[in-house]
């Protein structure tokens, strides 16, 4: 069993007791987010920290939206 850290940037996003560590160039999803492995760096024999890349969130218009409806 290894400890994961995930860092995007250089904000820890998640750290994980997992029985594999993932490789670069995987994709995976951390905290609903999708995002893809940029590098794995070994801290000691059984911690890892891995730098994620995670795509950009899709913002939605509601306010927008809900401005052109109205109730009557």
């Amino acid at each position: 069993m290894f400890n994961v850290s995930f860092y995007d940037k250089k904000d820890v996003l998640l750290v994980q007791y997992r029985s594999q560590v993932p490789a670069e160039g995987e994709e995976l999803k951390v905290k609903g987010r999708k995002g893809k492995v940029t590098r794995v760096e070994t801290v000691t024999e059984h911690k890892f920290n891995v730098h994620v890349e995670l795509e950009a969130e899709k913002k939605n218009n509601m306010a927008a939206d809900a401005g052109k409806k109205k109730k009557r």
